[in-house]
C-alpha cells in the first residue's frame, strides 16, 4: 500500500513511522509512505498557506490553492492507483474512526491524508476528499497526529505486516469486542496466578475461556459495543445468563 501525507510538518512523522511495526512494514516493501509539504505549492514570495477568515474572526484559515495544487500533483504522480485510492481529510466533523474503518481502508492501494493546521480548512478544500475522518471529540493542533493513528491501525490489517498471522484477529475491537486478558511466565507472580485453563493444553477450552473473557470485559467496560459486535448464538446465550447476575471479576 502507498500512503501519501499532505502536511505542513512532514518531520513530525519520522519518529512514529521510523520504528516498530510501521518501520518493518516499510522495510519489507508492504508500506510505502510519502510526504508532500503543501507550503511548497504556495505561489507568493513569503510562501503563505493561510489567510484571515472572510467575515472576520480569530485565527488563520488554510488557503485552497496550495492544497489543491499539492493534491493534484500527488494524483498525477500516482496515476496507477486511479480507482484504488481514497483521499481522507482529518476533521472532527468526520466519521469516527473504528476498527471496521481500518479494515475497509486496508483494501485500497493508496491512501492520501490531508492534514490541516491553524483554525481549519477553507471549506472548498473538503471537495478534494472522498471522506472526512475523526479520531474523537476533542481538539488537536493539526491533522498530523490523527493521520499517524489511522496509518498505524490500517497497516496492521495489511497481509504480512504482523509477525504472527493470528495477531490481528485477536486484537481488541477486531470483531467488535475488547480483547481477552493475556498472560506469560512466570506462572505465579506476587501471589497472582496464571489461570489454570491457559496451562491445560486444551485448545478448545482455552478458546472458549478467551471468548468468554472478551464478552465479560466488553459487558463490564464497554457495553455499548455489544450492540454492534459480531456475536454467535453461544455468545448471546452467555450474555443472557449473565444478565441478572453481578459481574464478579475477570475469571470465569
Amino acid at each position: 500500500m502507498r500512503i501519501d501525507i499532505v502536511t505542513l510538518f512532514p518531520e513530525m512523522f519520522s519518529g512514529p513511522f521510523g520504528a516498530s511495526i510501521t518501520k518493518r512494514a516499510q522495510d519489507g516493501g508492504i508500506l510505502d509512505i510519502h510526504y508532500t509539504n503543501f507550503r511548497d505549492y504556495s505561489t507568493d514570495k513569503h510562501r503563505h498557506v493561510d489567510d484571515t477568515p472572510c467575515g472576520g474572526g480569530a485565527g488563520m484559515v488554510l488557503k485552497p490553492e496550495p492544497m489543491y495544487s499539492a493534491v493534484r500533483d500527488v494524483l498525477a504522480k500516482t496515476a496507477e492507483y486511479e480507482g484504488r485510492r481514497r483521499i481522507l481529510i482529518l476533521d472532527p466533523a468526520g466519521e469516527v474512526f473504528t476498527q471496521e474503518k481500518a479494515k475497509e481502508l486496508a483494501t485500497y492501494g493508496q491512501l492520501i491524508f490531508l492534514c490541516g493546521h491553524y483554525e481549519g480548512f477553507d471549506a472548498r478544500i473538503y471537495d478534494l476528499a472522498d471522506e472526512a475522518v475523526s479520531i474523537g471529540d476533542f481538539v488537536l493542533t493539526g491533522g498530523e497526529l490523527p493521520a499517524m493513528l489511522v496509518v498505524d491501525a490500517v497497516s496492521r490489517m495489511l497481509p504480512g505486516v504482523l509477525g504472527a498471522e493470528e495477531s490481528a484477529p485477536t486484537d481488541s475491537f477486531y470483531d467488535g469486542l475488547l480483547g481477552f486478558p493475556q498472560y506469560t511466565r512466570p506462572r505465579s507472580f506476587e501471589g497472582k496466578e496464571v489461570p489454570e485453563v491457559l496451562l491445560s493444553g486444551d485448545h478448545a477450552r482455552i478458546a472458549k475461556w478467551r471468548r468468554e473473557q472478551s464478552l465479560r470485559l466488553t459487558r463490564k467496560y464497554r457495553p455499548d459495543l455489544l450492540a454492534k459486535a459480531t456475536l454467535t448464538e453461544e455468545d448471546k446465550t452467555i450474555l443472557l445468563q449473565w444478565a441478572d447476575r453481578e459481574d464478579t471479576g475477570l475469571s470465569s
